[in-house]
């Protein structure tokens, strides 16, 4: 029987695995989406919601996982920036506990949709199948497969488009069953800051994935361009917020979503001054946090339209 220590140490390397400060990218846009129904007078069903972000979260740990897993089993680990989260490099993880965490999370990501589609019943549930079906199989070829797609050049559009667009209206959808072109918009910050995010990641290795043959924008434009892309996402994140609310969509509430702008200049700022690895690091940390916090204030606002 494994002592205390040896427990609490176990259960430390899995929450490390799992990369706790990314995990606002499945968090916001659910939140956005749901907080955005509520405004418009939707309601909220909260079983859906507990399923739709629990569920989301979860295909993100898998994801997770995956990119972990593949590092280490195709060799692509060596060199990498020794963060916390690397727990096979570290040693606190085998490849094959970090696989079956892989199955589990995403095992439990499609009973979460299932569970959905079984709870909206009839031609409403089958969009939002669809949509899981194509995240789960985007979200294990991101950083799976012989070829991941995060290595191709795609990883920053692929995720600007499933984790700010598809999931916010998703999110949206599973509470209205309708689509909404505001929907859309609303979805713009949470896809904008997110793609920041992955871009902090890749600035921060440009150099290992360059020598390991993976593209990326940083990779193709190098340091200085892709800081200017780093700020250029984050403020049009907060230049469609004030949009939004300006013109009153769904309501000036809106503009609550703006609350975190400070902090988003002062991530951008870091970034650019930010002259090493762990540095860089810092401020992949701090973009994450902008994104929950961003989601938080943006989904509060909208669903302070109904007031």
């Amino acid at each position: 029987m494994a002592s205390a220590p040896a427990s609490q140490a176990q259960w430390s390397s899995w929450l490390w695995a799992t990369r706790p400060f990314s995990l606002s990218a499945s968090l916001a846009p659910v939140l956005v989406g749901t907080g955005l129904a509520a405004g418009v007078g939707g309601g909220t069903d909260w079983v859906l919601f507990v399923l739709a972000l629990t569920g989301s979260v979860a295909i993100q740990i898998g994801t997770n996982l995956t990119d972990e897993y593949t590092d280490h089993h195709q060799g692509r680990g060596a060199g990498k920036f020794l963060a916390p989260h690397k727990v096979i490099q570290r040693g606190l993880l085998s490849e094959r506990a970090v696989r079956g965490g892989m199955g589990a999370a995403f095992g439990y990501g499609i009973a979460a949709g299932l569970a959905i589609v079984w709870q909206l019943g009839g031609q409403a549930g089958w969009p939002i199948l669809a949509v899981g079906i194509a995240s789960v199989a985007v979200a294990y070829l991101y950083a799976g497969g012989p070829k991941p797609l995060g290595a191709l050049g795609l990883g920053e559009p692929l995720v600007f488009l499933f984790m700010g667009p598809v999931m916010v209206g998703a999110s949206y959808y599973v509470q209205v069953q309708e689509v909404s072109a505001t929907a859309l918009w609303a979805s713009l910050p949470v896809g904008c800051i997110v793609t920041a995010i992955l871009h902090a990641n890749n600035l921060r290795d440009i150099e290992e994935d360059r020598a390991a043959g993976k593209r990326s924008i940083a990779a193709l434009i190098g340091l200085t361009p892709s800081r200017w892309v780093y700020a250029g996402l984050v403020g049009t994140a907060f230049a469609v917020i004030a949009a939004l609310g300006a013109t009153g969509t769904p309501s000036p509430w809106t503009l609550l979503g703006l609350a975190p702008a400070p902090w988003a200049y002062a991530a951008a700022r870091g970034l650019f001054r930010a002259d090493d690895r762990a540095a860089m690091n810092r401020m992949l940390v701090r973009s994450a946090k902008l994104h929950g916090w961003t989601g938080l204030s943006l989904a509060g606002g909208l669903a302070a339209a109904a007031l």
